[in-house]
């Protein structure tokens, strides 16, 4: 049995008020993961701390973000095994269904990292005599990826990617159904040096 905790700013955390729920093996019953049951007041905190580490991580050039991600993405290929063990007692998944999904998401974090450099604006006609529009793209702020459960790896990953690439913190929240599978991915952006509150 695996038991995991959430990642606030940079720090792991139980639930406020202590609360935890348990995820079943589907094929066998036995308990596979104790995960933290997240209050309000911890999705509010997470938001919080997103919000504060914004304005650094919209700063940095797309260099620093891509290789971020690029570290990020073999953080992720190397927990492959972990991934395997967690999505077969989280799901019931076959190891080489698993395997595939950790394939395909670290590659979907190198994507991503390609994509901090082609993030354009464009020239708008305007209507005043000699001037020029111009529309620049900028990051949002907290973006909130919600990852579903049949593909975890996969989709986890495509709910923080593209959102990161481009500038954004994310909060992530997690699918109940594989609570450790996704904290695997997290892990991954936390050991590739993603700052606190990203």
């Amino acid at each position: 049995m695996t038991t995991i905790s959430m990642l606030i700013n940079g720090q792991q955390k139980q639930a406020s008020n202590g609360k935890t729920f348990q995820r079943k093996n589907p094929l066998d019953g036995k308990v596979a993961t104790t995960a933290p049951a997240a209050t309000v007041e911890d999705a509010l905190e997470a938001v919080e701390a997103a919000s504060k580490a914004f304005p650094d991580w919209a700063a940095k050039g797309p260099t620093e973000r891509r290789g971020l991600l690029l570290k990020a993405a073999d953080a992720l290929d190397a927990k492959t095994d972990d991934f395997i063990k967690a999505m077969a007692g989280e799901t019931g998944s076959a190891a080489m269904w698993a395997g595939f999904n950790a394939h395909l998401a670290a590659n979907m974090l190198r994507e991503a990292a390609s994509l901090t450099t082609q993030i354009n604006g464009d020239l708008i006609p305007s209507d005043v005599p000699g001037s020029l529009a111009m529309g620049v793209r900028q990051p949002a702020g907290v973006v909130l990826g919600m990852a579903p459960w049949n593909a975890p790896i996969i989709l986890g990953t495509r709910a923080v990617a593209v959102p990161l690439a481009c500038g954004n913190t994310v909060v992530m929240k997690g699918s109940e159904i594989c609570p450790a599978t996704h904290s695997l991915i997290i892990q991954s952006l936390q050991e590739a040096g993603l700052p606190d509150g990203v």
